[in-house]
């Protein structure tokens, strides 16, 4: 197993290279391509140094050099055994989606691609948990949003939801590669966290774990992904109850309902994924045929999504101070969670 832990890593808290040319200009940042010079496989061999710096290294021989394993927000670790790449959330701030987080999974999908796809790839499994003590992801950035709607910002909150919906939709079509994804949840999953959290195939929760969507207590709905994603795994009626209800259901609640695939006991979670994927992964093919047959027969387009999107700022924008009183309580609590 490939292991690098680069956690919350100060450094790059003012921004993180990417991959792609993905805009997040209108937010504050611009992301470039960094992997014009790739180095052969013999310049990358490297390790960590004595005094535990971070360096780059080779993921699988043939592939060169990579920063995949360098993200300020994700923890990567590629288990070639099993053909697994896990991701871990490590927040330098409060564990929400704030848009250096967005920047590191987006570099994280398309470094992936970059060096796995293709014929013969070694990779069949990824998951993605969280290394910040009980949260998973708590949604949105509460902040941003406020200061947008203080502002009557449009452009720029509706710029950070598209970038949002943007990630819901390669989580929920596996960034177009034959993987199979799991979510780990070994904390709360919330609000955006919820929604990204739903994306994955197979979701093992551990039994501590909580789940809501409670936009509608600040009067704003999810607007990147919930409805979408509730109405194709429940229905609209029963998406639209859980929405509405702003309730917080525990793991064995949402179980019941099929949304939690694999419910295991506190601190069982990574090895409840590992234990699924040595099982399963003599029927991979199999199994992920039918996940991809269940997106073809009802799609989930990125023009969806981004319509919602779009409804959401109309909705935000008219929020009240009451409202917005409510919604910077939450973000301070947020904050208070990081302090401890």
């Amino acid at each position: 197993m490939f292991r690098f832990t680069h956690g919350i890593a100060k450094r790059i808290k003012h921004g993180v290279p990417m991959t792609e040319s993905v805009q997040l200009d209108s937010l504050g940042h611009t992301a470039t391509d960094e992997y014009a010079d790739v180095h052969s496989p013999a310049a990358s061999e490297a390790s960590r140094s004595s005094s535990g710096n971070a360096v780059t290294a080779p993921v699988h021989p043939g592939f060169g050099r990579t920063t995949l394993f360098d993200l300020g927000q994700l923890d990567i670790t590629w288990e070639p055994e099993i053909g697994t790449l896990w991701a871990y959330v490590t927040p330098f701030d409060r564990p929400n989606y704030n848009v250096p987080l967005l920047r590191d999974a987006m570099t994280w999908q398309n470094e992936t691609k970059r060096l796995f796809s293709g014929p013969g790839t070694p990779l069949r499994y990824m998951v993605l948990g969280s290394r910040f003590p009980g949260v998973w992801n708590l949604g949105g950035d509460l902040e941003l949003f406020a200061d947008c709607i203080v502002r009557q910002d449009r452009e720029r909150l509706r710029d950070y939801g598209h970038s949002c919906i943007e990630i819901v939709d390669r989580l929920w079509h596996c960034n177009d590669m034959p993987v199979i994804n799991i979510g780990l949840a070994q904390g709360d999953a919330l609000g955006g966290g919820l929604e990204a959290l739903m994306c994955h195939d197979i979701i093992i929760a551990e039994r501590q774990t909580r789940f809501g969507l409670p936009e509608v207590l600040f009067g704003l709905f999810p607007g990147m992904g919930a409805y979408s994603i509730l109405a194709r795994k429940l229905g609209h009626a029963a998406a639209e109850r859980m929405i509405l209800s702003g309730k917080v259901y525990s793991a064995e609640e949402m179980h019941e309902m099929g949304i939690v695939n694999i419910l295991v006991e506190p601190g069982e979670g990574e090895a409840a994924a590992r234990d699924y994927i040595k099982s399963n992964i003599a029927h991979h093919s199999g199994t992920l045929g039918v996940y991809q047959a269940g997106r073809r027969v009802n799609p989930m387009t990125v023009q969806e999504l981004r319509d919602i999107v779009d409804s959401w700022v109309d909705a935000a924008l008219k929020l009240t101070d009451k409202d917005l009183k409510l919604m910077r309580r939450l973000a301070a609590a947020q904050s208070r969670l990081h302090q401890k």
